[in-house]
């Protein structure tokens, strides 16, 4: 414990109560909107404070830098998760910023670094195993985004406001004894054009990842863990830490897995990527 600023557990420090995910080698996370009141900083903090990788890749809206225009959301603790951040680099894990949209305006620093933090439009990954994946948040894809950023915008505000119903809907089953559920990724994955959406963005970042010659992607954006063959290569998604709270780890021998944080005494879940369905009805 940092007996200079109390209640802080530095990277160094495990905390007690839960196993370590030590055995891994890298680690993609992204989609925590630091800055809105759904980001679930205190699970990505105990997820963090446990894992010592060679590589941490931000892959983006990290930060919601969109918010900030109606106000920040920002406690102490996204100040730990920061800091926890920097040990990690400081400690010798390659840290890599991938900037999305929520957080684009980072892309002016690209090539950079910050406190051990490389920031980068997009990387390619090689594992253990001596694949190639093309890591990238995915927005650079999106029509939407792309064209019609305040169609974006306002979509993000009503997706704002569905994670406050989210929030308050889990405070209740919380009190019924019943775990945490999402219920705003319920209805955005059974929506048909949310479904369709997400379909034809799965196939826009494979077909990127064909075209710059690599075995697969690993991206984020939609906040929808996954992986999966597609197109002949393998597409990985990291998820999100406002809805699913979920993690993409890379063992010591190459194996891509999900990791799920979202339930208090959650650990490892590892996703055999060929029993995925990819197809969106």
């Amino acid at each position: 414990m940092d007996r200079q600023n109390p209640g802080f557990v530095s990277a160094t420090e495990k905390p007690p109560g839960r196993a370590a995910t030590s055995d891994t080698r890298s680690v993609f996370i992204s989609d925590v909107h630091l800055g809105t009141r759904g980001a679930q900083t205190e699970r990505l903090l105990d997820f963090l404070q446990r894992i010592e990788p060679e590589n941490l890749y931000l892959v983006g809206d990290i930060l919601d830098f969109w918010k900030g225009r109606s106000g920040w959301f920002w406690p102490r603790i996204n100040n730990q998760l920061v800091q926890t951040v920097v040990e990690l680099a400081a400690s010798g894990t390659r840290v890599v910023f991938i900037p999305g949209n929520h957080d684009e305006v980072l892309r002016d620093y690209v090539g950079s670094e910050f406190n051990g933090v490389a920031i980068e439009r997009d990387a390619v990954h090689e594992t253990a195993a001596g694949e190639r994946y093309l890591v990238m948040h995915g927005d650079e894809v999106d029509a939407v985004v792309r064209h019609n950023k305040w169609v974006a915008y306002l979509g993000g505000e009503a997706y704002n406001g569905l994670l406050v119903v989210n929030r308050w809907f889990n405070y209740v089953r919380r009190r019924l004894g019943f775990q945490y559920w999402s219920l705003s990724a319920f209805l955005k994955h059974k929506v048909k054009n949310a479904a369709n959406y997400i379909a034809s963005f799965e196939q826009a970042v494979a077909w990127e990842a064909k075209e710059r010659g690599t075995d697969g992607v690993i991206c984020g954006h939609i906040h929808k863990a996954q992986i999966t063959p597609l197109q002949g290569i393998t597409y990985a998604n990291c998820g999100d830490w406002v809805e699913s709270c979920t993690a993409l780890v890379e063992r010591p021998d190459g194996r891509l897995e999900i990791v799920d944080w979202s339930q208090p005494e959650a650990d490892v879940v590892p996703i055999d990527r060929h029993q995925q369905d990819h197809k969106c009805a």
